[in-house]
Parts: structure tokens; C-alpha cells; sequence
């Protein structure tokens, strides 16, 4: 017999989801929202089932903080927080815009500490002082480190506990500068988890390319939160994305989110249009790539199960079944399942015979079939079937 225990399962983690688009997204050199614009991401965020909307940066201007106003009195489903610098000022502006929490930075490496001309000491001061009066305006107070991740450890351990002792609700661990990796980031929930039971955050940039893999790993770690944006948006090489974080939390099956993924392609496209920045074909998750095929090899394996080839169907993000292109690297599967859409029965000598011509054309165009060059590369062939019998 199986032995038995009185332990009980432990509970599937249930990550809190910050998404910053509308706060660091739109800092992405260029990108400007318009107020409806702003309004209709916040929306949609919301309806993606996020549990945070960094919704802006107050101390900008008077229209930032119109259109923070006008979001927050939506009262959508979700948390909307105002970010601020260490100084009153910020927090004055951030609290005429009825945000419920708020998000105040602190230089925390030496590097930062330097560029400010401030000592430790200053920051531990401000923060006992800062969060004190946040607490009085906001019915949740974030508090994060900037350039956390060149920061000296036990220079970040001690913000942590000084956070906690100001009476800061939440803590963000910032990889300003993207050079974390996943090694790393396991290594650093370790040392902070030791420090304080505060929940903690982790903000990943993709200068490396790492951030969403950082953001997965600092959940899978112990992190308590991540925040992320809409087809990874940001400053420089951008954030962890929303939709691939989303999916791989998901999939993994080690977490469970408020999140509906088959939200996130009309999501990423009205954030592209928005932004003015179109969405790579090879991105993941939402790209048009994503689920094209041309390999003979795995248009075969496509057409008898779609999940061969294929991590998860497009219909679950939201996006049109796979595409079969036609090229240099098709095989007859495609070719025979590109004329049976068509009614037109192909046998698979036959594919042989048309493939070998639009291997030929693919390879002096250097690119894949359009749908009507194979159609006609079909007529010719049976034109000239028809003139040797």
C-alpha cells in the first residue's frame, strides 16, 4: 500500500501582476499616448483580468494628471497606482489624482546615490518621512529601489527592512539597467527573503533579452509581484511583456492568475497602434510568425495535430488557426492542403512535380509563395499536361 501522510498540498501560488505600459511603456522613447488612447488600454488591462495599472507619472504635467483623474474615477476592477520620486512634491501631485496606491523610487545602488549626491542615510530618512505622509493619502504605499540589481546586497537588505519599519506595503527590486539573469535573480529572492516577509516586487528591463524569463524566475523564486507591459514597451530594449509572461505562467501550470490570455493579441495590437511601434513578426506569443510554418517536416506533423509544432493553439491568445507558408522549405503536405482549400484534389506525385518549380521560384525570389503565384504555377503545369497528352 501506498504510505500515507497528514501533510497538506501546498496552495498554488497566485502572483500579483503590475502592468506599467501606461507608466514606463509610454517613457519608451517616442511613444506618446493620447488621453483616449490612455483610457482605452486602462480599460482593456482591466478586462484582461491585471491586478495593478501603473496608470502614470503625475509630476509630469497638468494633462497627466487630467487624464490619471479621469481613469481613476472609471473605478474599473483594478488597483491603480501613481508612481512618484522620493520627494513631496511628486506625492502632492500623485495625491490630487485619486489613484488608490502609489509607487514612490528611491536611488538605492551607490552608482544612483552618487548621481543624486546622497548618502544612505538620506534615503532612510526620507523614507520613515515620505511613506509617513503617503500613508495618510493612499490606502497603499509601494516603495522601490532603483538600480537594485548593481546595487550592494546588503545595501538592498537593509532598504528592505527599512521599508518594512517605515511602513511601506510592498518593496520593488528594480533591474533598472536589465543585467540581471535568472541565476542571479534565484540567488537575490534567497538573500531577501531572508531579510523581511514584506512582499516583494520585481521589475525587469529586456536589455539583455532576459526580462521575461527574470520576471518567470522571480515568481518561481519567491517574489510576490512583477510588473510587466503590453508587448514589453519601455524604456531602451523594453520590459518584461504581459502576453509572455502571461502565457508561460499559464502553461507552466505552477501558478494561477486572473489573467485571460485570449484577450492579450487584440490587447498587444491596440497598444502597437497606439504606440506607433508594430509588432515584430517573430515576437512571441502575438507575432505573426508565431504561428507560421514553412518546413515540410513540421507541416506534415502540423496538419495530423496543431500542438506538434506549435507550444499552444493561436485561438487561446486570441489569434487566426496557424498558417502554412508555401516555399523553399515546403513539402508536398502543404502543397496538396493548399489546393484541397481550394477543391482541388492534388496527388502527391503531382505535389512533387509543382514543388519542385516553386522550390526554384522561391529560391530566385529569395522569399515564400503568394497564395496566387502558386495558383498559377498550378494552371501552367496543367496547361502544359494537357499540351503533352
Amino acid at each position: 500500500m501506498p504510505e500515507t501522510t497528514n501533510a497538506k498540498p501546498e496552495a498554488t501560488p497566485r502572483p500579483w501582476i503590475i502592468d506599467t505600459t501606461l507608466r514606463d511603456g509610454e517613457q519608451a522613447p517616442g511613444v506618446v499616448f493620447s488621453p483616449s488612447e490612455k483610457k482605452r488600454i486602462a480599460r482593456l488591462l482591466a478586462e484582461t483580468g491585471v491586478d495593478e495599472i501603473e496608470v502614470g507619472y503625475p509630476a509630469i504635467s497638468m494633462a497627466e494628471r487630467e487624464v490619471i483623474r479621469e481613469i481613476s474615477a472609471t473605478r474599473l476592477p483594478v488597483r491603480l497606482t501613481s508612481w512618484a520620486r522620493a520627494n513631496m512634491g511628486d506625492i502632492e501631485h500623485a495625491a490630487s489624482c485619486g489613484t488608490e496606491a502609489l509607487h514612490i523610487s528611491f536611488p538605492i545602488s551607490s552608482l544612483y546615490l552618487e548621481l543624486m549626491n546622497k548618502e544612505y542615510a538620506w534615503v532612510q530618512e526620507q523614507l520613515h518621512t515620505l511613506v509617513a505622509k503617503a500613508r495618510e493619502m493612499f490606502g497603499f504605499v509601494s516603495v522601490g529601489g532603483q538600480d537594485a540589481t548593481r546595487a550592494d546586497m546588503k545595501m538592498l537588505q537593509r532598504f528592505i527592512v527599512d521599508a518594512t519599519e517605515a511602513g511601506a506595503d510592498r518593496v520593488r527590486v528594480a533591474d533598472t539597467v536589465g543585467i540581471a539573469t535568472p541565476g542571479s535573480v534565484m540567488e537575490m529572492a534567497r538573500l531577501l527573503r531572508s531579510s523581511s516577509a514584506l512582499p516583494i516586487e520585481f521589475h525587469a528591463h529586456n536589455d539583455l533579452g532576459m526580462a521575461t524569463a527574470n520576471a518567470f524566475t522571480a515568481l518561481d523564486a519567491g517574489f510576490d509581484a512583477v510588473s510587466v507591459s503590453v508587448t514589453g514597451l519601455g524604456e531602451r530594449a523594453g520590459n518584461a511583456a504581459l502576453e509572455e509572461l502571461a502565457v508561460a505562467l499559464e502553461l507552466s501550470g505552477r501558478f494561477r492568475t486572473g489573467l485571460d490570455i485570449s484577450t492579450l493579441a487584440h490587447l498587444c495590437d491596440v497598444v502597437a497602434k497606439a504606440s506607433g511601434r508594430a509588432i515584430q513578426e517573430q515576437k512571441p506569443v502575438v507575432g505573426l510568425s508565431a504561428f507560421q510554418h514553412e518546413s515540410g517536416i513540421h507541416c506534415a506533423a502540423l496538419l495530423k495535430n496543431p500542438l506538434s509544432y506549435q507550444p499552444f493553439l493561436p485561438a487561446r491568445v486570441g489569434r487566426r488557426e496557424f498558417e502554412m507558408v508555401i516555399g523553399k522549405h515546403s513539402g508536398t503536405a502543404a502543397i496538396r492542403e493548399h489546393f484541397l482549400k481550394r477543391g482541388i484534389p492534388v496527388s502527391r506525385e503531382e505535389a512533387f512535380e509543382l514543388l519542385e518549380v516553386i522550390r526554384r521560384q522561391a529560391d530566385s525570389g529569395k522569399r515564400a509563395l503568394r497564395a496566387e503565384e502558386i495558383d498559377t504555377i498550378y494552371e501552367q503545369h496543367h496547361k502544359n499536361r494537357l499540351i503533352i497528352h
